[in-house]
């Protein structure tokens, strides 16, 4: 995640040149998903994520969101420069299965935001008493979030296979589907 999770920075907030540098909205964003994923997983309580998340939301600057993910994202890698060519099957499966999290994320907030919104809209706009539209809203993006979750597996297998496929281009070598990850 750290690699990936530096990376979706507009600069590198960790890069001294860019620390004063005015943090944009994505920035922001990308921090406070990892506030989210690690409570999820139990790192921070509500409390801890209520007063980070608030840090991120007054920060102006890059350099004022590095010390709030410090302890939950490595500032560096262990594997800096080795890219997916000498990745372990451990390693890989640790990799679709963080993209799997990242996706099923993705998912449940597409549903939360989109149900919200639209509910804010309808109830501003015609209120209670009224046929509540909102709910298609929820129905089509709550399929998508059961989808994603129900097909766990096959998607941590698709991960990993396009994983294999692009260490199998880094070595040089051609790619052929072992048969564990193809049933």
């Amino acid at each position: 995640m750290d690699k990936e999770f530096w990376s979706s920075f507009s600069h590198d907030p960790r890069d001294e040149q860019f620390r004063s540098m005015r943090a944009s909205d994505q920035d922001r964003a990308t921090v406070e998903q990892a506030l989210t994923e690690a409570y999820a997983d139990g790192r921070l309580d509500r409390e801890e994520l209520d007063e980070r998340t608030e840090q991120v939301t007054r920060s102006r600057t890059l350099g004022e969101l590095v010390p709030v993910v410090a302890d939950l994202v490595p500032s560096t890698s262990a594997s800096t420069g080795r890219g997916l060519a000498y990745a372990t099957s451990g390693e890989i499966h640790e990799k679709a299965v963080e993209k799997y999290r990242s996706d099923r994320r993705e998912a449940v907030f597409g549903f939360l935001f989109a149900t919200l919104v639209t509910t804010v809209i309808w109830f501003l706009t015609t209120g209670p008493g009224h046929f509540p539209w909102p709910a298609f809203v929820a129905l089509g993006t709550g399929i998508n979030v059961a989808k994603t979750v129900s097909r766990k597996q096959d998607i941590v297998r698709s991960h990993e296979r396009r994983l294999e496929k692009k260490r199998a281009k880094e070595l040089g070598q051609p790619w052929t589907p072992n048969d564990k990850a193809s049933e």
